[in-house]
Formats: C-alpha cells, sequence, structure tokens
C-alpha cells in the first residue's frame, strides 16, 4: 500500500528531527537540530496540527524528552541539559571523549521504565566511532553500546523486551534484546540492511502497537512500514527527500509524522522542494501508534560511570 503524506501549517525546519509526542501535555515535540532550536505543537483528535512555539538553545540539540515534571531533557552536540518551561537552559553535563570536533549526538529516547538512551556519530562519519548511552534513573551515564557509526533512531517492542536503533551511517536497522528492568543490551542482530546502491538512509525510526516498524528513509522521500517476519508492508511517500524522522502523534496516536530537512539542498532542488523542512502527516487506517515514556531520573547531578 502506498499513500501520501501533507503538509502541516508549521514554520519550515533547517533540519527537523526526532519527534515524540508527549502524552502527558498533549504536545507534538522535535527539535530543529541544526538551527538550536525546540518545536511543539498541538495535534487535535481529526490530526490537524496548530498552536506552535519554539525556544532557542543557543547550540545544536539532537534530541528532547518529556520528563515527569516541568520541562524536558535535551541531548545537545556534547551532552545533557534542561530545558525550563521559561526557556532557560541549563547545562547539566558534558560526555568525556565527546564533542569538541569529534563527535555529535544524533538521537534520543526513554525505555518504558524512564531511562533516556541516546547516540553519537562522528563529525565525518568515520566507522564505529558512535556509542549509544543510558542515563540511569539515578542519574548515572554509561555507555550501552559502541562501534556505531551514525545512531540515528531508537525504539522499542510492544513487549519492551527488544531494542531496535538505526544506524544511517552503516545503513542498517539492528534489534537486540532487552532487559527493561535493568537496561542492558543483549547480542545484536541485523534486521534491515540497505544496499549501497538503494536511494535512502534510514534517518527516523517508530513502532507502532503492533509491533512493526516504521523508517524515515533520508533521501528517498519516504516512511516505510516494515514487519519484523514479512519484511516491507507498506510505503508513506513524502514530496521532500530529506525525511529525517517520524513518530505517531495525537490523543489517539493515530497520525503518524514526518520531520524534513531543507539543509543541504542546492537552489534547484529547493525550487523542486518547496516543503522541504516542513513537517508532514499521514493517517494509517487501522494503525496506532505507541505512547512514549518521559524520563524518570534526575536533573541535576547526572554523573558518568
Amino acid at each position: 500500500m502506498h499513500l501520501d503524506a501533507q503538509p502541516a501549517p508549521v514554520r519550515p525546519s533547517r533540519r527537523g528531527e526526532g519527534p515524540v509526542w508527549d502524552d502527558g501535555n498533549g504536545e507534538l515535540l522535535w527539535v530543529d537540530s541544526a538551527a538550536g532550536q525546540v518545536r511543539w505543537a498541538r495535534v487535535d483528535p481529526a490530526g490537524a496540527v496548530g498552536d506552535q512555539a519554539m525556544r532557542p538553545v543557543g547550540e545544536p540539540v539532537a534530541a528532547v524528552t518529556p520528563t515527569t515534571g516541568p520541562g524536558w531533557l535535551l541531548a545537545t552536540s556534547g551532552g545533557f541539559r534542561y530545558l525550563a518551561p521559561d526557556g532557560q537552559v541549563t547545562f547539566l553535563l558534558d560526555l568525556s571523549g565527546e564533542g569538541a570536533g569529534r563527535t555529535r549526538m544524533t538521537d534520543g529516547a526513554c525505555d518504558r521504565a524512564g531511562r533516556f538512551f541516546a547516540g553519537t556519530t562522528g563529525l565525518q562519519g568515520e566507522p564505529g566511532t558512535g556509542s549509544l548511552y543510558r542515563v540511569d534513573l539515578d542519574g548515572l551515564i554509561s555507555v550501552a553500546l559502541t562501534g556505531l557509526t551514525a545512531s540515528s533512531g531508537i525504539a522499542w517492542s510492544p513487549q519492551d523486551d527488544v531494542l531496535y536503533l538505526a544506524d544511517s551511517g552503516a545503513r542498517t536497522v539492528t534489534a537486540f534484546d532487552y532487559d527493561v528492568d535493568l537496561g542492558t543490551l543483549g547480542e545484536p542482530r541485523v534486521l534491515l540492511e540497505f544496499a549501497d546502491d538503494e536511494p535512502g538512509t534510514p534517518a527516523g525510526l517508530a513502532v507502532d502497537r503492533e509491533g512493526h516498524l516504521w523508517i524515515a528513509l533520508e533521501g528517498a522521500g519516504e516512511v516505510r512500514r516494515y514487519s519484523t517476519r514479512r519484511g516491507l508492508e507498506e510505503i508513506v511517500r513524502v514530496p521532500v527527500t530529506g525525511t529525517c524522522g517520524c513518530a505517531f502523534a495525537g490523543p489517539l496516536l493515530d497520525t503518524l509524522v514526518v520531520t524534513t530537512a531543507a539543509e543541504g539542498l542546492s537552489d534547484d532542488q529547493r525550487a523542486q522542494q518547496p516543503d522541504a523542512g516542513r513537517l508532514f502527516t499521514a493517517r494509517i487506517p487501522d494503525v496506532l501508534g505507541r505512547a512514549s515514556s518521559p524520563y524518570r531520573g534526575p536533573l541535576r547531578d547526572l554523573r558518568e560511570v
């Protein structure tokens, strides 16, 4: 099945990434990573998007996640920040060995227990230089995984027993057995591998209630639905090549939202893709997303192992 996503009346981003539905506040969150902004919007029961807001962070920002209190936890280029409701940004921690012109954060998501995971990439896309970090419920930060090229999407199965990770540099989506009580990963198994001559790289990831994977393919202008058993099942087409992220949003989690990028397009490409950077939506018949979890750890005194 093929469906077409429609542009929402939202101001374009330079590079929109990391959409997440904040169920507690009834808001869609995402970041403009290139502009260093956190973005908000309402999504009504009919899937219409409105009531937009923006907060500048003052540095590149890779991911935003709700917390159990007021404000949001951010993954920035080299570490973690707290964004208060009044827009004030508080420094929490910079990761040793990350940032400083070598690497940067690229994505982040919370597991069902409320741990926050954030991935990195080498600035030049060097294979094996990226890592996956875990922020535990006591504020302790440790390395959960090494050897990544460009972590670009993190999600969990409906039973919370599998972690899925997209690596846009390696052009793979990998599954790990996952212990939600401990926050630990088992051995990897590659679920999807995209050939070098195939258009698009996996740049965003969501899982629906049936356990199917929805993957935003940057460069292809598509979000694809894959069954872990039967393979490709559905394609949502977007009239923009830079499809960077996807999530289910709205009160019923029945609206697929897609973030896109305008950054990196030539003048001719921008003329051909006037909606580049916009947010897109699609209603998928009989498909519902999964509610995200907020970060449940502390917002001060973060520390590394």
